[in-house]
């Protein structure tokens, strides 16, 4: 019990020292950080403004119900952005998917299947035609920094990319995967 007793003091005179010592003049306080007033990122309109700064256009090809659904066009190439549970205006949504499809069908069920057990955040799926299709989705809110939007977009980029790469040679991806 002693020495729980002293390695407590030890402790408390450890901290005492390393603890900065006041200063005469006092530190200004941090200023407050820049708030995009205009950045909403369940809005999809803000996604379409954040896509524009990255040389991507995207534009409402429909909405109906709680559901909004996007058309992108990219350098990497073209893609659907959905947004769910939205209000009755479409702008302030619960949840949004981004959805790629190619017209390669080099994997068998199996194969994808695997590809969904090698990814944390990319999900396959093979629609009724037999397309495969890439998806990544995410909850946005509308208090969500324009940062956590952008690495929404970089994680699908990067499920873009491993797509791309699977359809090629389904075999020697998952040969490598994780």
């Amino acid at each position: 019990m002693i020495w729980k007793a002293l390695a407590l003091l030890a402790a408390a005179v450890l901290l005492a020292a390393a603890a900065p010592k006041p200063s005469a003049r006092k530190a200004a306080p941090p200023k407050p950080a820049a708030v995009d007033t205009d950045f909403n990122a369940s809005n999809p309109a803000s996604l379409i403004q954040v896509l524009s700064g990255l040389d991507a256009h995207g534009e409402i090809v429909r909405s109906n119900g709680d559901s909004v659904m996007l058309k992108v066009t990219s350098p990497a190439g073209a893609f659907e952005v959905q947004f769910a549970g939205c209000d009755a205006h479409g702008r302030t949504c619960a949840a949004l998917q981004f959805d790629a499809a190619s017209t390669q069908r080099t994997a068998t069920l199996a194969e994808i299947n695997r590809f969904n057990q090698s990814s944390l955040t990319c999900r396959m799926i093979q629609d009724r035609d037999g397309k495969p299709h890439i998806v990544y989705s995410a909850l946005v809110s509308p208090d969500e920094p324009r940062s956590d939007l952008l690495s929404d977009i970089n994680a699908w980029r990067g499920c873009i990319g491993d797509f791309g790469t699977f359809l090629k040679d389904p075999a020697g991806y998952l040969a490598s995967a994780p």
